[in-house]
């Protein structure tokens, strides 16, 4: 305690590093509350008031979704199933932004034939027809086969393959009152289990039947400093022969088509594309739309925001810091009071761990006020300009904000270590900054191949600005995942853990030569 609280006094005693100090958590807000925040969205249906969020639902888990889709149903009893043969399954795509359809233009005009990767058509059982409601579906997909998905985030994989006349795929969805199974079949005799959902408080009676969907085509050109994005909506169309439900609640047997969700205005775009045509048994559904969860970025269809995307102004406040806590270290060197500081210490460990605990405590205490309040203003910023926030558990928004400040304190200690062993403070700082600044700068800002700046993100200190990673990457949702984005290759607490290793590693190396070498 005595060697903490003497490097403490000497720490405050300085103004410049106290200065250094607030400087570093009013850049992190400056950037993060103006220059993010006023960054451009990128807002496909247009400008203006047209670019305001539409009312966005959120799934069971209370995530926000993408739920729009095209559905032709029947009410389902607590005990059922319903068993199709998808025989067909095509889809077109827009060359361009499709822009809200002017009269006279026809309707689907600049679209060629194509189909996205998770482009789906399939048959479904859902609480109701609320967007937003629990659901279990079984379905084709353009490029990734059979799946059962539920719930919009959990996915399980079916038959692989595309469907055509010669390799058509069978469906099935049993209904035992909570509990969903789903199974596939490539002729119809042999079935296979995907997969079971349980869906908490469905009701006696659900809602089944036949849906097509189909996200929206983004396509990422990156550039330096960030990257633009281009698409428009898509259309999926499924064929459904040998349509069996058991459990029907219809008189007759009588089928409804609907338009779940409103969607985005690029979606609305394409009512007059959307429906169903029943034919001597056989069912052609078009829709468009996702149903899945919703994710940052042009993919989503309208402009969106994350808590992280206020907090880019730490990589700002992190050159400051990592300065000052060089110099609390080689100053002394500098100085020649290096000396007098072991003769008050002997144990020279200790001086160094007290060094450690004052920097690192400042570095965060820092951070943290500033990360609190740009996350805190920010979300107000960027709701109060039309964009739709989106919401993530309250753990989660813990672990960016306090995760941001363990970020810098961290980060410290590990510029406090190497200017231990270097002695010199432009040496440690330079070191610092290549190993720690320049890495996520050249990932973020599109300089490298997509490939290479994972690369960076997973074996330098800059791994760990995944702690600010706010909302995760599905597999099951077409969208770009870029480090510029806020997307990071490994988990958030897997990217802070390789800084950690590189601090205990520096950290215990200067400790090392400390102990050995002369004053």
């Amino acid at each position: 305690m005595k060697a903490i609280r003497s490097e403490w006094t000497k720490f405050r005693t300085v103004r410049g590093w106290v200065i250094g100090l607030i400087l570093a958590a009013v850049l992190m807000d400056f950037i993060g509350l103006f220059a993010a925040g006023g960054s451009a969205t990128n807002c496909l249906q247009g400008a203006g008031s047209a670019c305001l969020p539409p009312p966005v639902p959120t799934g069971p888990g209370g995530q926000a979704v993408s739920d729009g889709y095209y559905l032709v149903r029947q009410p389902l009893a607590t005990r059922g199933s319903l068993t199709v043969e998808v025989v067909a399954m095509t889809g077109r795509e827009s060359d361009g932004v499709t822009r809200v359809r002017q009269p006279g233009q026809p309707p689907g005009q600049g679209m060629s034939s194509g189909l996205t990767p998770w482009s789906k058509t399939g048959i479904i059982v859902a609480a109701s027809t609320r967007p937003g409601a629990a659901y279990a579906a079984m379905m084709v997909t353009g490029r990734h086969g059979v799946r059962m998905q539920y719930d919009y985030v959990s996915d399980r994989p079916g038959l692989p393959g595309a469907v055509t006349p010669a390799a058509p795929r069978w469906l099935r969805l049993t209904r035992a009152g909570d509990t969903i199974t789903g199974y596939d079949s490539a002729d119809g005799s042999h079935w296979h289990l995907v997969g079971t959902a349980r869906l908490a408080d469905l009701p006696g009676t659900a809602q089944a039947g036949l849906f097509a969907t189909s996200p929206l085509r983004t396509v990422t050109s990156p550039f330096l400093g960030g990257a633009s994005y281009e698409g428009g909506p898509t259309l999926a169309t499924g064929v459904f022969d040998h349509v069996r439900l058991a459990g029907g609640t219809t008189p007759g047997g009588r089928w409804t088509g609907q338009r779940i969700g409103t969607g985005t205005a690029v979606l609305a775009a394409l009512p007059q594309l959307q429906g169903y045509h029943q034919a001597r048994g056989v069912f052609t559904v078009t829709g468009s739309g996702d149903i899945a969860p919703l994710v940052a970025g042009p993919g989503a269809g309208l402009p969106t925001a994350t808590i992280s995307d206020h907090l880019v102004g730490a990589f700002a406040g992190l050159l400051v810091i990592v300065v000052i806590a060089a110099m609390f270290m080689t100053a002394e060197y500098r100085r020649g009071l290096i000396r007098v500081t072991l003769a008050a210490t002997p144990r020279r460990g200790q001086v160094l761990a007290a060094k450690a605990i004052v920097i690192g405590s400042a570095a965060f205490a820092a951070g943290l006020v500033a990360a609190v309040i740009a996350a805190a203003a920010g979300v107000r910023l960027s709701r109060d300009s039309g964009s739709y926030v989106l919401p993530v558990p309250w753990l989660t928004e813990v672990r960016v904000v306090a995760g941001t400040a363990a970020l810098l304190a961290v980060a410290a200690v590990l510029a406090l270590a190497v200017g231990t062993l270097l002695r010199r403070g432009a040496a440690a700082i330079t070191a610092v900054i290549v190993g720690l600044v320049l890495p996520y700068i050249l990932a973020t800002a599109s300089v490298l191949p997509s490939g290479a700046a994972e690369w960076l993100l997973r074996v330098t200190p800059a791994a760990a600005f995944a702690i600010q990673q706010s909302v995760p990457q599905y597999a099951q949702v077409s969208a770009a995942y870029p480090p510029v984005a806020g997307y990071y290759p490994l988990a958030p607490w897997a990217g802070f853990a390789v800084l950690c290793a590189f601090t205990a590693a520096a950290l215990a190396l200067a400790a090392r030569v400390l102990h050995r070498r002369d004053a």
